[in-house]
């Protein structure tokens, strides 16, 4: 989970998103597989339960077109109702792709005998269940799915270590060695108040100038 302070101040929370979709063979356990994911701490953000046309499912799997298993497919995923849910929860996508387990069903049995693909899949067409495979293509696939749902970027880990080194633990370094020379009495206080006062975001005024704050991440 990763946070960012927004221009009024406000902290907003970000959580990851990933599509999970139970497929036409599996959607008659439907029940059973939402408690499932919800006992696996995924939060259903959005849920509907909907039949695709072809179209629809060869727009959805277009990145596997040309692929021998395109045609079954598509043809599966339009076979009958489907229920597509927007999972949140830290590192959704991976959590979510490794609670399915393998692709191919009848493999899953095999090495991933606790996954939802090995339990309720049948083979590599019909494995019961369809989860995003990296942050691209969970946002592509939740706008397909959900189209008035916005899917908050998140920033890069790079940019995040960078921001921390720049900013950040020069500034807790230096506020934790000037504690230790002055031994407060409430270390903990003073340091919160040496902080705010230190504060490398806060506005600097420059020639009647205010120089703008910086995102904080936390």
């Amino acid at each position: 989970m990763q946070s960012l302070s927004d221009e009024t101040g406000n902290v907003r929370i970000f959580v990851e998103c990933t599509l999970a979709i139970i497929k036409p063979d599996a959607v008659d356990k439907e029940t059973e597989i939402e408690q499932i994911i919800l006992r696996a701490g995924f939060s259903i953000m959005q849920r509907r339960k909907m039949h695709l046309s072809p179209e629809q499912a060869s727009e959805f799997y277009a990145a596997h077109s040309g692929k021998m298993f395109y045609p079954s497919l598509t043809a599966h995923l339009c076979s009958g109702p489907l229920v597509a849910m927007m999972l949140a929860r830290h590192s959704a996508i991976k959590q979510w792709n490794e609670l399915l387990g393998p692709m191919d069903s009848a493999k899953a049995k095999q090495s991933h005998p606790k996954s939802l693909r090995a339990i309720y899949g049948t083979d590599k067409i019909k494995n019961a269940l369809h989860g995003s495979s990296c942050f691209n293509t969970a946002e592509r696939e939740i706008n397909f799915m959900f189209p008035r749902v916005t899917i908050e970027p998140f920033p890069a880990d790079q940019a995040a270590v960078d921001y921390l080194s720049k900013y950040v633990n020069p500034t807790l370094l230096s506020g934790l060695t000037e504690m230790c020379k002055q031994k407060p009495s409430e270390p903990v206080t003073w340091l919160a108040d040496w902080l705010l006062e230190h504060n490398p975001i806060s506005p600097a005024v420059n020639e009647g100038k205010v120089k703008e704050p910086v995102d904080c991440v936390f």
